[in-house]
């Protein structure tokens, strides 16, 4: 019985609670508020306060466990104790895993949206000039294609194909939190192109509404968040130099006749006063119009901690000579970052300032297309002073350039000096602070602002035969941009322990104005007479104003629900139609935590996702489009008052109830993770419908306005399917192999073109080409893909030959018009995919990235225009090269809406290839060695200079380069 009695005893002093205070420091001694402390086992628990302080009644022999997002948690048994103090160390791991989303970061395995986020261990190596490049081929659902291998040149990015047909089809950017114009600067290849890649941490992509739907405005083709690097808090400061230099080669030429070819054909089949137009040269116009391209890019950037404050300074010169001659980008950047903690680490200040100044040179990409042309059998000079000592094509009778000739390649590069400076600053302060009295509660105040300057000159001497009639051109332009931005958030979060829930609530207001001001000048030659007088100056602007919510509801960390609802206002439509109202809905639920799963030993992760929102579009390129408008008439369109003449005005069509364009988008998604993280992966099924199209379409006859109008008008729709793998197969002391595949389907479709049910409309003509007057060789029409290629169905010979100028009849009516022409294909590829792995080997890296492009045609427009005998045969004085296709062909006449042009430019590209080694590294100092390959090969059968055509219709690109580099990283 006394054993017993005693045995009863010693139980209820070891299920006696005691009370236990400490203190929650971070590894630096920082004091650390809002970390959680939970008793295991139950749902008793607390956070720390403030100070770092808490206070907690738990039983004597129970076990603690400590943490906090992004830290390695604690456990700890209580025993006798009443005082326990915590350091709890910084989580690598846990903190990768937190990605940027609108207005605030969350953790990875909590989001219910379509997002992926890229960090600086995963870019393409390499040359990097623009921050787009970084993440090609890298993410599902993203398709980012160069515009071309000039300096600086920008590229045309598309997140789960375009949703609009007139209005802006490129994603929002938003850059440390502020959303950035997506206008181009006036002198500069590429707005992007004015932020350092260097300086940039981690690019987050928001695919689906229901990650979108916070930013309304804009965000119908995705958010794509750039965060650059921030400082970090240290005892000491860390530098790291980089220094990289490239060479650059074209790679391919475009297939035209050689000298000895040319001569031949022109000797069998020309006359006798054609044949005397030849020369004795043998000229490669396209060696002579190409060279070796050079880049050097320099970077300093300064890391750590001054009197307590994190901060990052940075600098870096890129300069780049380009393969096309002429072609040059100077760029210098810096940029500061300062994060102060202050009121007991409740307030902080984030402040980052980013300058850019880049000085370009353009080559006119005129001369690509003149160096297919040009007659290879003339010298590049003259031997005489004529024309800058260019050879050039002359009127036999006035012995001055023949106006109608092609002009000398070399002649267009050297003699024209289009140049311009461009100056921006994108910049921010943000103050996040968290109340006193309730922690739980944050408001959030972001100033910024995105300003740049830019000013440009044209000049053409005199004796230039490219404009030797007008005599030269000495032109000027600037241009000055303002975009101010202010917002205002509160977010409350709270764990509610009792019931296994947490909530978060967002609320918040957000201002952005955007100003764009350029002088007017006149039109003049080198001599500066003035051609035409200076217009009227132009100064434009645009407001939106919004206000956002967003709530969050996870219960038992299983189930996860989002609400979004965003009211935008933009002065781009009237006060009827200024609003947008933009909701979204989002439910994920993680499947790995149900009990059937929990203890799954090939899952570690499951999580299903459900999104739908609505998102908007804007942004149409005028700024008041809803608003009559005037604009002079021709010349000749004047009125006479006495002995004057006054220039009439006149009308211009508009909508004055022009309204949003609206995306309503649904997702499904699966997030998972096997074999214990060796292999993980999302994939994602997504549908877009777009209504109120802003459309620019014809209007019906009899309107004595306008031609075409700007309406809202038509829907669009996107499907697709998303596939994402993340793998390491091998992972050893000595050999890890990491590996990311993805691959995206999107099938795009026009479903309506107009406000009335019209069956037999044709559509509405787009796709300008060279080569005629106003000839085009794409259309949008309901029921097919946008631009897709509208041409004459090609009839060939039993040998497989085409016949000139016979087409299939269509509509079998014995006559050829536009109704025999026949939708066939489109430049939008229907599956794009990456591949990108990397191997580490001791102090050894190799890594490489493909991307290939499926089922994405484009129509050759240097062999339409240069595919023909009378190109060569002309009867005005000059001859001209032609496409090798002509041997095949023996076209006397340019086909310009054959098929015969229009090509499968599917391909596979190795983006880059890059081998790393370690030369030193110790706990103070590191330095690495990179050799790296660019566009190193493409496997493709396309004939042009490169498969990868922005638009589909290839003339005059300015092919991608094959570059090599070496580059030294230092950091010490």
């Amino acid at each position: 019985m006394m054993l017993f009695v005693f045995g009863l005893l010693s139980m209820a002093a070891m299920a006696q609670d005691v009370t236990i205070t400490g203190i929650i420091r971070e590894k630096d001694g920082a004091l650390l508020p809002g970390a959680n402390i939970v008793v295991k086992g139950t749902t008793r628990g607390t956070q720390s306060d403030v100070n770092g302080t808490y206070k907690l009644i738990a039983p004597a022999n129970s076990t603690l466990i400590y943490s906090f997002v992004g830290k390695n948690p604690q456990e700890v048994v209580v025993g006798n104790r009443t005082s326990i103090d915590v350091t709890l160390e910084d989580d690598a791991k846990s903190l990768t895993e937190v990605v940027v989303i609108g207005y605030g970061t969350q953790r990875k395995k909590d989001l219910t949206g379509s997002v992926a986020a890229i960090s600086s261990k995963d870019f393409v190596q390499g040359q990097i000039t623009n921050p787009e490049q970084l993440v090609a081929g890298k993410v599902a659902g993203v398709q980012i294609t160069s515009n071309g291998g000039a300096p600086g040149s920008g590229s045309q990015i598309r997140i789960r194909g375009g949703s609009s047909l007139n209005a802006n089809n490129d994603p929002l950017i938003v850059i440390d939190g502020v959303p950035v114009d997506n206008n181009g600067i006036s002198g500069s290849p590429n707005p992007l192109g004015m932020i350092n890649p260097n300086d940039i941490e981690t690019m987050t992509v928001l695919k689906d509404a229901s990650a979108t739907a916070i930013y309304g405005s804009r965000a119908s083709n995705g958010v794509i968040l750039i965060t650059t690097k921030k400082g970090v808090k240290g005892d000491r400061i860390r530098f790291n130099f980089s220094s990289q230099e490239s060479l650059s080669k074209n790679y391919k030429q475009l297939n035209v006749l050689s000298a000895d070819d040319f001569r031949a054909l022109v000797n069998s089949k020309g006359t006798a006063a054609q044949k005397a137009l030849m020369g004795k040269e043998s000229t490669n116009w396209q060696d002579a119009i190409f060279q070796t391209g050079f880049t050097h890019d320099n970077n300093l950037s300064a890391t750590g901690s001054l009197a307590g404050m994190p901060f990052r300074a940075s600098v870096g010169y890129l300069g780049q000579k380009g393969i096309l001659k002429t072609s040059d980008l100077g760029r210098t950047s810096g940029s500061l970052g300062i994060s102060p903690m202050l009121f007991n680490n409740h307030l902080r200040i984030d402040v980052n300032l980013k300058g850019t100044i880049a000085n370009s040179r353009f080559a006119d990409q005129g001369a690509i297309g003149a160096a297919a042309f040009f007659d290879p059998t003339q010298p590049i000079y003259s031997g005489n002073n004529n024309f800058g000592g260019y050879f050039e094509w002359l009127d036999p009778s006035t012995k001055l350039p023949n106006t109608l000739a092609t002009k000398n390649p070399v002649a267009i590069l050297d003699l024209k000096q289009d140049k311009s400076t461009v100056k921006r600053s994108i910049g921010n302060a943000q103050f996040d602070y968290k109340f006193h009295f309730l922690p739980e509660l944050r408001a959030n105040l972001n100033l910024g602002y995105d300003v740049s300057s830019s000013e440009g000159t044209i000049y053409i001497p005199t004796f230039a035969g490219l404009q030797y009639a007008r005599k030269g051109t000495n032109n000027q332009y600037s241009q000055t941009k303002t975009n101010k931005l202010l917002e205002f958030y509160l977010n409350y979060t709270k764990d509610l322990r009792s019931i296994a829930s947490r909530i978060e609530v967002l609320g918040g207001y957000s201002y952005q104005d955007f100003i764009r001001e350029s002088p007017a000048y006149p039109d003049v030659n080198a001599e500066n007479v003035v051609i035409s007088p200076a217009g009227i100056p132009f100064k434009t602007q645009n407001t939106l104003v919004s206000f956002y919510g967003r709530a969050n509801y996870t219960l038992k960390d299983r189930y996860l629900v989002t609400f979004t609802l965003r009211d935008d206002g933009s002065s781009r439509f009237s006060p009827s139609t200024r609003w947008g109202l933009f909701p979204s809905a989002a439910f994920a639920w993680k499947i790995k935590e149900e009990s059937f799963l929990r203890n799954s030993t090939v899952i570690q992760d499951l999580k299903l996702r459900l999104g739908y929102g609505v998102t908007g579009q804007q942004d149409v390129g005028s700024d008041y489009p809803y608003l009559a408008r005037y604009t002079y008439g021709q010349s000749t369109a004047q009125y006479q008052l006495g002995n004057g003449f006054i220039q009439t005005l006149r009308p211009e069509g508009y909508d004055a109830n022009l309204r949003w364009e609206s995306t309503t988008t649904y997702n499904a998604g699966l997030d998972f993770s096997l074999f214990k993280g060796k292999l993980s992966g999302t994939i994602d099924v997504y549908q877009k419908k777009t209504k109120d199209l802003l459309s620019v379409i014809p209007v019906p006859a009899g309107s004595n306005l306008t031609n075409r109008i700007l309406t809202n008008v038509g829907n669009l729709e996107n499907r697709g399917i998303e596939l994402g793998l993340n793998a390491t197969p091998v992972s050893t002391d000595k050999f890890t192999w990491d590996a990311n595949f993805n691959i995206t389907y999107n099938e795009n479709k026009i479903t309506n073109l107009t406000k009335v049910p019209t069956p037999n409309d044709p559509g509405v003509l787009v796709g300008g080409i060279s080569g005629g007057v106003g000839n085009t060789v794409q259309i949008h029409t309901v029921g097919y893909p946008t631009f897709a290629y509208y041409l004459y169905k090609q009839v060939y010979d039993a040998n497989g030959k085409p016949i000139e100028g016979l087409y299939v009849d269509q509509d079998a009516n014995g006559i050829l018009n536009l109704a025999d022409r026949y939708r066939y294909k489109s430049p939008n590829p229907k599956v794009y995919l990456g591949f990108s792995s990397n191997f580490t080997m001791d102090k050894f890296t190799v890594a490489f990235t493909l991307r290939g492009n499926i089922g994405n045609y484009v129509y050759n427009n240097i062999n339409s225009g240069a595919g023909a005998l009378q190109n060569v045969f002309n009867t005005n004085n000059y001859l001209s090269n032609v496409s090798s296709s002509v041997l095949s062909t023996n076209f006397q006449t340019n086909q310009y809406f054959s098929d015969y042009y229009l090509e499968n430019a599917s391909f596979l590209r190795m983006e880059n290839l890059t081998v790393g080694y370690n030369v030193y590294q110790s706990k103070r100092a590191n330095a690495r060695l990179t050799a790296a390959a660019q566009n190193l090969f493409v496997l493709t059968k396309y004939s042009g200079l490169d498969p990868e055509i922005p638009g589909g219709i290839d003339n005059n690109f300015y092919p991608r380069p094959r570059t090599l580099t070496l580059g030294l990283n230092v950091s010490f």
